[in-house]
Order: structure tokens, then sequence, then C-alpha cells
């Protein structure tokens, strides 16, 4: 049973409403662009050498491409996860070990690939 109150703000039995689904999409749609632009770099590169590869990741706008779609899928992939785990692991305690385990595992994959492309577009 619902109050009036949680129908007009859409919340549901957790009281996050719509907010991950919303999330979700926006960095689906987000992830759409990146994923273009880099495979199009990636074809840019086919038969390159080390480089000619350095020197276009070293490039402001490449660099800044490649850090958006590196938050972009990380935070996408950081929802995806922690929605199924929430679905299908009903253990309070192994549930929020679960998403502790998934937070830190996104964000070690996004603190990797960010202090890499950084690595090489500032010539470090």
């Amino acid at each position: 049973m619902r109050t009036p109150l949680g129908r007009i703000r859409g919340l549901g039995a957790a009281h996050g409403g719509s907010e991950h689904f919303w999330w979700q999409r926006l960095t689906a749609l987000a992830n759409i662009p990146l994923t273009l632009a880099l495979v199009i770099i990636a074809v840019d590169l086919v038969g390159a050498d080390y480089e000619t590869a350095r020197a276009l990741v070293a490039r402001p706008l490449v660099a800044i491409i490649l850090m958006l779609l590196v938050l972009s899928v990380t935070f996408h992939m950081r929802i995806g996860m922690q929605v199924i785990i929430e679905d299908y692991f009903h253990a309070p305690l192994f549930r929020i070990v679960k998403l502790m385990g998934n937070t830190c595992f996104s964000i070690a994959v996004a603190v990797g690939c960010l202090y890499a492309i950084l690595k090489i577009s500032l010539g470090g």
C-alpha cells in the first residue's frame, strides 16, 4: 500500500524512485557517441606504431573523449551491477559486501584508466 505522497513522488519501497533507471538510461545514451568516437580512434590507429598511437592519445580532444568514456562506462557498469545485486542477493550482509565490492571495483577501474590516459596525454 502506498501513501498519496508516495504516489505523487513516485517512490517505491526502497524510496529511491526511478533515479537508477534514469541514470542508467542517461549513461547508456552518453555511451553511444563516446563509443563511436572510440571506434573512430581505434580505426585511425590501425597499422600505426606506438609513437603514433601515443601522439594521438596525447591530443587534448582525444584524451577528453577517452576520459568521458571511462567515467560514463564505469558509472553505467556500477549502476547495472548494483541493480542485479539488489535484485538477486537477499541476505543483507552479503548484499552490503557485494555492493561495497561493486563500488570499489568500479572506482578502481575508473582510476586506473584515467591514470593511464592522463599519463599518456601529459607525456609522463
